[in-house]
């Protein structure tokens, strides 16, 4: 009897860690493969929205941090007897990934400088710039034929009067791209809509961009593009019509680190007539 009785708690003891164990065994599976998501992207090498205008659909690997820097940023413009050059030292954009699709984004430029000569005019300002939350969401699986996020920010007015214009702003960015067929080609159209300050007075209004982005994957590591970018504003004083024809290029030094360079060239009178770069990008 006393036997029997030991192997019935026995088994009432088995049926009650059944339950355990198999909850166990879940945690397990999960905490698994959370790991290897995480070495699978450990190993995908660094999707930077650097360099170019166009913007990537590509978010940060969830729980890291990724840094695009612009080292320096030169831009030069001469019109109507005026020049005028704007310089930035470590303009940078900081990205944290909070899941698989989205990432959390600061836009920072901790110092720019601007020199205008001309016209009887002499003037040099400088400080730290505006600073941009920006949040990225993919639509799409990163095995689809078309990869689309959307990208919406605000521009927060941290700048110094002579810099910036003292408004909040912002907007929406499309980010859509697709390979052409088996090629190394790639094409990427990034369609924004903003809402910004009106030059006087505290009204608002619309103003949009668009860029037409063609890449080319030279090997493993080095990448060439070239776009067209345009920009109409709407202002109570009329649109404004900038475009401008750019190129950049990057190099893969690791998979973790990207150096890049570029140049853009205005392409009427109403944008800078020339505009030269290097940055890096490195995630974490």
């Amino acid at each position: 009897m006393w036997i029997a009785a030991c192997s019935l708690d026995e088994r009432e003891s088995t049926a009650q860690m059944a339950p355990m164990r198999g909850r166990l065994q879940i945690i397990a599976v999960l905490l698994l493969s959370s790991s290897s998501a995480a070495v699978a992207a450990d190993d995908q090498p660094i999707c930077a929205d650097r360099p170019s205008k166009s913007t990537g659909e590509c978010t940060v690997p969830v729980g890291h941090v990724q840094v695009e820097t612009g080292l320096v940023d030169w831009t030069h413009d001469h019109s109507d007897g005026v020049t005028s050059n704007l310089t930035t030292y470590g303009s940078s954009l900081i990205k944290y990934g909070i899941s698989t699709r989205a990432d959390v984004e600061l836009g920072l430029t901790p110092v720019e400088s601007v020199h205008t000569r001309g016209g009887g005019v002499d003037e040099h300002a400088s400080g730290f710039g505006d600073l941009i939350l920006r949040v990225k969401y993919k639509l799409t699986s990163d095995e689809a034929p078309v990869l689309v996020a959307l990208d919406p920010f605000v521009k927060l007015p941290t700048a110094s009067h002579r810099m910036g214009n003292g408004k909040v702003e912002g907007g929406l960015l499309v980010a859509t791209s697709g390979q052409l067929g088996k090629s190394a080609l790639t094409l990427s159209l990034d369609p924004e809509l903003d809402l910004v300050a009106d030059a006087a007075g505290d009204g608002r209004h619309l103003a949009t961009q668009q860029v037409v982005n063609l890449g080319f994957a030279v090997s493993d590591r080095v990448g060439l593009s070239t776009e067209l970018w345009a920009k109409w504003d709407w202002g109570p004083a009329g649109t404004g019509k900038q475009a401008s024809w750019d190129v950049a290029a990057t190099y893969l030094a690791t998979r973790k680190l990207q150096l890049d360079a570029g140049a853009n060239f205005g392409i009427n009178r109403q944008t800078p007539g020339v505009e030269l770069y290097t940055g890096l990008s490195a995630r974490f």
